[in-house]
């Protein structure tokens, strides 16, 4: 393997990185050597088999708004020539080891970090208007999981982090010091499902009148102490309450549900959402927002022919959501839990179906605020925005 500093020239030396902490890529160089190790693309070859119809096309598009490892991305390059790719990702680490793996396609590549709800932002600081396939693998990758000092796995002590992007200030430890047990409670409950949050939140907040928390084994060791072992699922009984930490340090169900909408609106026709999810919340957003385009709704009775604005504009391409089969299984173990879901745009999404989208928005649009602020600080916020708009 080349030395630190050849690799980091390497990974710096056309700028297709983008904006990568030079931390990053000191741990990118001791992560290289890994890479293809922890590595395995869920459901290749059906995510392959979906986008590949959309970017046989001439000047095609595509992006990879979750790039992680470039796992699927780097197979869509190898078997499909002429397309041109962007990748996203607000890890510094994942995106300066993503730009090694995809060096053979350089001249095909545009990476950027940066959170994939910046979606409208990041097409338009590349200069590009429309796209024809976006990939989004949500949840964390290879490298979030195996690195263990990150905070994302309860198997080993680390310190209470979980962000995705270093460049952010909250932390998990953050929440855990400052929400109240309400608040907790809801985060442990909403995002994670977990039976105990109660409990558990109100665990914590006794714990750190004592001493902070602030790494996952003393929240590891909380939450089994809290929870009764009778009736315990299988697994680490922390797992839910980690689940729900870091979707609420990173916003991502906010997230995914803010970046559905932006894609529908840069899709040419003919382009193609192809979406992994790994727990139900996510799924149920996508599901929810692909039914808006795929179904017929609020037709009048006795009508002999639907008229064209009345149609449906998405085609489900999946029937439903994908599931791994044995021997995906068998191969790669974190495919257990995957959902893909993917969707067609097979013609221009009609005007009044604009007014639809923005009412999923809002109903879909997890209120963060309510579990990270008061809500005084929540009316203070709004009433300056509104000031701001007058």
């Amino acid at each position: 393997m080349a030395g630190r500093k050849e690799t980091i020239a390497r990974l710096r030396e056309d700028g297709r990185a983008g904006d990568i902490a030079p931390a990053s890529l000191d741990s990118a160089v001791q992560a290289q050597a890994q890479a293809d190790r922890v590595h395995r693309p869920v459901l290749l070859e059906q995510c392959v088999r979906l986008a590949q119809p959309a970017l046989t096309r001439p000047g095609a598009i595509g992006v990879d708004g979750t790039l992680g490892l470039a796992g699927h991305s780097r197979e869509l390059l190898r078997r499909i020539p002429g397309f041109h790719l962007v990748g996203i990702d607000r890890d510094g680490e994942a995106l300066a080891l993503a730009a090694k793996r995809l060096e053979p396609y350089k001249d095909r590549v545009r990476l950027v970090r940066s959170a994939f709800n910046d979606f409208d932002t990041v097409l338009d600081g590349l200069g590009i208007d429309r796209v024809d396939m976006v990939l989004l693998d949500l949840g964390l990758s290879s490298l979030q999981i195996d690195e263990k000092d990150r905070g994302f796995a309860y198997s080993a002590d680390a310190p209470l982090d979980m962000r995705m992007d270093d460049r952010q200030e909250l932390t998990a430890a953050d929440l855990l010091a400052r929400l109240d047990a309400d608040r907790l409670c809801r985060i442990f409950s909403d995002y994670g499902q977990e039976r105990y949050a109660r409990r558990i939140a109100r665990a914590i907040v006794a714990e750190r009148e004592q001493s902070p928390i602030v790494t996952t084994a003393q929240l590891s060791r909380l939450v089994d102490r809290v929870v009764p072992r009778k009736g315990r699922p299988a697994g680490n009984p922390a797992k839910r309450v980690f689940q729900a930490l870091r979707i609420a340090v990173n916003g991502e169900l906010d997230q995914l549900s803010g970046v559905l909408p932006q894609i529908l609106g840069r899709l040419n026709v003919g382009g193609r959402i192809l979406v992994e999810s790994y727990h139900s919340l996510e799924d149920r957003i996508v599901k929810s927002f692909f039914t808006l385009g795929t179904r017929v709704t609020d037709v009048p009775q006795g009508l002999p022919v639907l008229p064209e604005q009345m149609r449906p504009y998405l085609a489900d391409l999946t029937h439903g959501a994908v599931k791994a089969d044995q021997a995906e299984l068998e191969h790669n173990p974190r495919s257990a839990s995957v959902r893909l879901r993917a969707v067609e745009l097979i013609r221009p999404v009609p005007d009044h179906a604009q007014a639809d989208l923005r009412r999923w928005l809002t109903a879909h649009t997890q209120d963060l605020d309510a579990v990270r602020a008061p809500a005084s600080a929540r009316r203070a916020r709004r009433a300056q925005f509104a000031g701001r708009r007058h």
